[in-house]
C-alpha cells in the first residue's frame, strides 16, 4: 500500500531515470507500443511512425528514447512514471543463498560456468596454458556486487555479462592484459555490479557483453515482424 503515493496526498512522483543510463530492450518495446497506438489513433502518419520506430530501435539511452514520444499523450508511461525495467527484473536474480560454484581451474585444459547457476560474492579461477569461460547471462547472484578474480598464465579467461550489468575491471597484466572495453557503461537500476580482478602473465582476460541466443532470436523476429507490418501499412496507403 505504501508503494503508490498519489499526488493529492502530497507524495513525490518517481524521479525519471538519468538520460545517460542505458535503455533496455523492454524500454524500447514500450516506446514502440506507444507509437503503434498513436498510429492507430491517427496521431502519427505512416512516415512519422516509420521514422520514430527506426529511431526507437537505434536508441541506446533513456535520453535518446524520451524525445520520441514526448508529444504523445502516453509518453509519461515510458520510464517516466514507471520503475525502469532493470530494477524489477534484476531483483529476482539477486537471490542470496548458497552459490553453485566458487572456483574454477584449467591447467592445460578448460572449465565453464554457464546457464542457470548462482554466482558467489567472490569467484576465483586459474587458467594455466588453458582456458575458462564464465557466462553470467542466465546466472543468479548471491549479492548485488560480486568479484571474479582471474589468474591467467599463458592462458585465458572469458567473462560474458548480459546487458544492464555494470562492469569494473581492476586486473593487472604483464605481457598480457585485461579487456576494459565494457568498463564505464552504466548499469540498469537494481542490476548487479561485477568487479573483475586478478593477474595475467602471457595471457588475458576477455570481457564481452552479449544477449542470450534466445533473446537475439526474439529481437530478430520482432524486428522482422515490425518491418513486415510497416511494408503492409505503406502498401495499403499506396493502394488507397
Amino acid at each position: 500500500m505504501t508503494d503508490a503515493v498519489s499526488s493529492s496526498s502530497g507524495g513525490t512522483p518517481p524521479r525519471p531515470p538519468a538520460p545517460e543510463l542505458r535503455a533496455s530492450d523492454a524500454d524500447r518495446e514500450r516506446v514502440a507500443e506507444i507509437l503503434r497506438e498513436a498510429l492507430a489513433e491517427g496521431r502519427l502518419d505512416m512516415e512519422e511512425f516509420g521514422e520514430r520506430l527506426d529511431a526507437t530501435y537505434k536508441a541506446r539511452t533513456y535520453g535518446e528514447l524520451a524525445p520520441i514520444t514526448r508529444d504523445l499523450p502516453a509518453a509519461p508511461t515510458v520510464n517516466m512514471l514507471k520503475e525502469p525495467e532493470g530494477a524489477g527484473s534484476w531483483a529476482g536474480r539477486i537471490t542470496g543463498g548458497e552459490p553453485s560454484s566458487t572456483w574454477g581451474v584449467a591447467v592445460m585444459s578448460g572449465f565453464q560456468r554457464k546457464g542457470r547457476w548462482t554466482v558467489p560474492r567472490r569467484f576465483d579461477c586459474v587458467a594455466i596454458m588453458g582456458g575458462g569461460e564464465i557466462d553470467l547471462r542466465e546466472a543468479n547472484f548471491v549479492d548485488r556486487e560480486v568479484v571474479i578474480n582471474c589468474v591467467a598464465i599463458m592462458g585465458g579467461v572469458s567473462v560474458i555479462v548480459p546487458p544492464g550489468v555494470e562492469v569494473v575491471v581492476r586486473g593487472v597484466g604483464i605481457m598480457g592484459g585485461f579487456d576494459q572495453r565494457e568498463e564505464g557503461v552504466p548499469g540498469d537500476p537494481g542490476a548487479p555490479r561485477v568487479v573483475i580482478t586478478g593477474f595475467a602473465f602471457w595471457g588475458g582476460v576477455d570481457v564481452a557483453r552479449k544477449l542470450t541466443r534466445e533473446e537475439r532470436q526474439r529481437l530478430k523476429e520482432e524486428r522482422r515482424r515490425e518491418k513486415l507490418e510497416r511494408r503492409a501499412s505503406r502498401k495499403e496507403l499506396g493502394e488507397s
